[in-house]
């Protein structure tokens, strides 16, 4: 299992916008190859600095799979307008469970 992090900040006054995008967009991500599962979250210290974490079962799902289809270029049309930067993403598997 693979979560990829996706650090995103939204231009100022774009973050209902952004939120909505992101809801719209969950039927995208649960139809593609290996994915299963997707949140959201948003930082409470800095507002407009979220980090979307989505699970795929290989890192090819989402680098080749994902990245490669057209609902990857429906999840930017759906969000990418709110973007004050490019995403800062990363995987990552785990390696200890505490508990």
């Amino acid at each position: 299992m693979i979560l990829e992090i996706a650090q995103i900040d939204v231009k100022p006054g774009m973050e209902a916008d952004f939120e909505a995008g992101v809801a719209a967009a969950a039927p995208v991500f649960k139809r593609a190859k290996g994915c299963t599962g997707m949140s959201l979250q948003r930082s409470h210290e800095k507002p407009q600095r979220y980090r979307l974490f989505v699970q795929w079962e290989t890192l090819e799902n989402h680098t080749k799979d994902f990245r490669e289809s057209a609902d990857f270029q429906e999840w930017r049309r759906l969000v990418g307008h709110c973007f004050a930067a490019p995403p800062e993403v990363e995987h990552v598997r785990e390696v200890v469970k505490g508990f």
